[in-house]
């Protein structure tokens, strides 16, 4: 019926789905693997909505009844390759000093085996077909999410131009004034949430400029209001925000961008390589 995942098509309809709908939209896109079993009414139950809801949810997404739509999700649950997460609840451990450390260890390497099952390969070359051919590229992230954004700003304006920053705190109209529909607005935004991000989101949005997200999940305040959005702990359980998963995905992005458009990078970092030796910015 449709090329899109069953999260893309949520994504697409969320905006428009009544509260009872949103409901099954946030339960599915985190329960494919239940959802792909059970009937509309078990769904019901386990949403807290009817099983009327569950229906109207599966036409308002453009499926001809509940049982089309319950296809597509089982075959985007078995598209994917199921991998067991590091530590199970019943293996919990006294977390002691001569512990600790291997502890956090473990939990990135779930962090990250989680990332590797949920990557959108598609989704990531989109992303990096609209940041090489936008005409300018604003990077935003407010409080704990400034980290990132400043990384990929700093790392970015090594391979092309047209690359500027918000502050931690917040952004200013100048900071927009500039930002056309060839444009491109990358946002970074994890719990807790900033209003910021999602002031910038919508008025990006009204201005018909691509939002790029990189966020927790599909359905966060800011993935339902972007024209792509990456997931990092999309279905973690232990509520560890990693910022390793970020890193992972924005260099996933970057060697995306150095393939397609190395050329350009060439001289690009021609050109800084004779300002660094010029002004001798660097010991070795």
């Amino acid at each position: 019926m449709n090329q899109l995942s069953i999260n893309q098509m949520i994504k697409q309809h969320y905006p428009s789905l009544s509260t009872g709908q949103k409901k099954v939209a946030e339960w599915l896109t985190q329960n494919h693997e239940e959802g792909a079993l059970l009937t509309a009414f078990q769904m019901g139950r386990k949403v807290g909505v009817s099983e009327t809801t569950v229906i109207r949810f599966s036409y308002a997404l453009g499926f001809k009844g509940y049982s089309e739509m319950q296809e597509s999700v089982r075959t985007h649950w078995l598209g994917k390759t199921r991998t067991k997460q590091v530590g199970n609840s019943s293996d919990v451990q006294e977390v002691t000093e001569h512990t600790l450390f291997n502890d956090i260890v473990k939990e990135e390497t779930a962090v990250l085996q989680q990332l590797l099952t949920q990557i959108d390969k598609d989704e990531i070359w989109k992303v990096i077909d609209r940041l090489i051919k936008a005409k300018s590229v604003y990077i935003a992230g407010f409080g704990s999410s400034y980290g990132a954004a400043y990384w990929l700003h700093y790392n970015l304006k090594q391979l092309r131009e047209g690359i500027s920053l918000s502050n931690s705190s917040g952004f200013s109209p100048e900071d927009l004034c500039d930002l056309t529909q060839d444009s491109v607005v990358f946002l970074f935004s994890f719990p807790r949430y900033r209003r910021e991000a999602v002031d910038l989101a919508t008025w990006s949005q009204q201005q018909q400029i691509p939002v790029i997200s990189i966020t927790n999940r599909q359905l966060s305040p800011i993935g339902s209001l972007s024209t792509l959005t990456l997931t990092t702990e999309e279905k973690m359980e232990s509520g560890h925000h990693s910022i390793s998963s970020v890193i992972s995905l924005l260099e996933m992005i970057l060697k995306g961008i150095h393939f397609k458009d190395r050329d350009r990078i060439s001289l690009r970092q021609q050109k800084l390589e004779q300002l660094y030796s010029k002004q001798s910015w660097f010991v070795e």
